[in-house]
């Protein structure tokens, strides 16, 4: 096949008709994935809300899929790799799951081992690449560089990165280094890029996107425009206060269910506040922990998922619902549940342990220093270890103590911008009150624009002040 015929039939396996933006980006990507193109090679694409990449995506997949070209569809988290796999029509995983296997085990179960690319012409997709940062928090591993090394020890495989750089950085970054061309160039690979702008047509009747496409082009302007949210002539768009936020989530549960709508907040202490109220005035839960809890997994979780052939770890960011609390208790100074966790992003049920004290903590996970500090409490319990053991022998041990490995989780009905990045939900709240003039700077714009593209169907923003028209 042709560069010229595949590009057809990217495009005849669009939805729609391309517009010329969009037609241009469909002939680079033909080039890409021929044999014309270098092995060792990158494309970095670009795309802001509403301009088609998602659609433009899936028919590259089913491209690439007739033409039996292999093909893998990756993502930062794990509901981000559902939502893509959504779209494109084909299976995703966490970059996490597919590069590595398991830890190897520091005392925060941290390390982990590379695993090993055995495909041969694979162009790999990378869905979200803008929240992947130079390294993971787990001992300052880059998991670029262990992406980058995964992918291109196969043979002729090449590597797509989607992103949208008008979004939030990673965490401790100042912009998005997947997104750069020169994070690729320093590793000697060929690196080629695209920026789409223009505005599919479908999309521009949504109050959504309108949002959306007035913040991220408010953010070229210097000096930056206050903040406005356009409301009017959008069925889509709302504006709510205070006293209706538990009125609207219960009507969202209704229509949509738990799992279609999200708080999006801009602190773990609000989310907290939210997370309580919602349980409480909407779900009329009042045990701290019931049955068909919804869950926010904190931190990524290998122990449990051992005994599961479907399941290598448990990934930050997978949700899980309660379905039987089988007992709690109260160890080494942290409160501990047995639960059995449905995983609906995986079909798959799991008996875990998991800490009850970070359902309400207003840190994102239990600290490195707790965690050194329950290491050693579980090590030097003489009820699990006995004295002739050594430190090594205790160390080996504590990578399957169900305690220091317990699951690290949140209430799940309201979060973090950073935890909401990656998915989309039917209905979204963006929490908006008590943000001063002062911290409305290009930091605030990304975060909102982040926060309203997280929406596909209805955004309610609580408490606007000034930014409403």
């Amino acid at each position: 096949m042709t560069v010229n015929e595949f590009a057809a039939r990217v495009a005849s396996n669009l939805p729609y008709r391309p517009n010329h933006q969009q037609e241009l980006l469909i002939g680079a990507l033909a080039r890409f994935c021929s044999s014309a193109t270098p092995s060792d090679s990158v494309f970095i694409i670009n795309g802001y809300a509403g301009t088609g990449k998602t659609s433009l995506t899936g028919a590259l997949v089913k491209s690439l899929r007739e033409a039996r070209r292999e093909v893998v569809l990756l993502a930062p988290t794990g509901r981000a790799a559902k939502v893509f796999a959504a779209h494109a029509g084909h299976p995703a995983y966490t970059i996490h799951r597919k590069i590595y296997r398991g830890p190897t085990g520091d005392l925060t179960g941290g390390n982990t081992m590379m695993q090993r690319n055995t495909l041969a012409n694979a162009v790999f997709i990378v869905d979200e690449a803008s929240m992947i940062g130079d390294a993971t928090a787990e001992g300052g591993v880059s998991l670029i560089d262990d992406l980058v090394e995964y992918v291109f020890t196969g043979d002729n495989c090449r590597l797509i990165l989607l992103g949208d750089v008008a979004q939030l950085p990673p965490v401790g970054s100042t912009d998005s280094p997947a997104m750069r061309p020169d994070t690729f160039k320093r590793l000697g690979l060929h690196v080629s890029r695209a920026t789409i702008t223009d505005t599919a047509r479908q999309a521009r009747s949504s109050g959504i996107l309108r949002n959306a496409t007035w913040l991220r082009r408010a953010m070229l302007v210097d000096p930056l425009p206050s903040p406005r949210l356009v409301t009017d002539g959008f069925d889509d768009v709302h504006i709510i206060e205070n006293d209706d936020v538990a009125d609207i989530i219960g009507e969202c549960y209704r229509a949509d269910g738990p799992d279609e709508t999200i708080i999006v907040t801009r602190s773990n202490r609000r989310a907290t506040a939210f997370n309580l109220g919602i349980r409480t005035r909407v779900l009329d839960f009042e045990e701290e922990l019931c049955k068909g809890e919804r869950l926010l997994v904190a931190k990524n979780n290998y122990m449990w998922s051992a005994k599961i052939k479907e399941l290598d770890f448990i990934a930050n960011g997978d949700v899980g619902i309660v379905t039987a609390i089988h007992s709690t208790e109260e160890r080494y100074g942290f409160r501990f549940a047995n639960v059995t966790l449905s995983l609906p992003d995986r079909d798959i049920d799991v008996d875990c342990r998991i800490f009850l004290d970070t359902l309400t903590d207003e840190n994102a996970s239990v600290s490195r220093e707790q965690m050194q500090s329950l290491a050693e409490a579980c090590m030097a319990d003489p009820e699990r270890n006995s004295p002739d053991l050594s430190w090594e022998q205790r160390l080996r041990r504590l990578r399957t103590d169900p305690y220091f490995n317990a699951l690290q989780v949140k209430y799940a009905y309201a979060v973090t911008c950073y935890k909401a990045q990656g998915a989309q939900w039917a209905n979204v709240v963006v929490d908006l009150g008590g943000i001063p003039v002062e911290s409305q700077g290009l930091d605030f714009y990304r975060w909102l624009y982040t926060a309203v593209t997280r929406a596909t169907r209805r955004l309610f923003f609580l408490n606007p002040g000034e930014m409403a028209e």
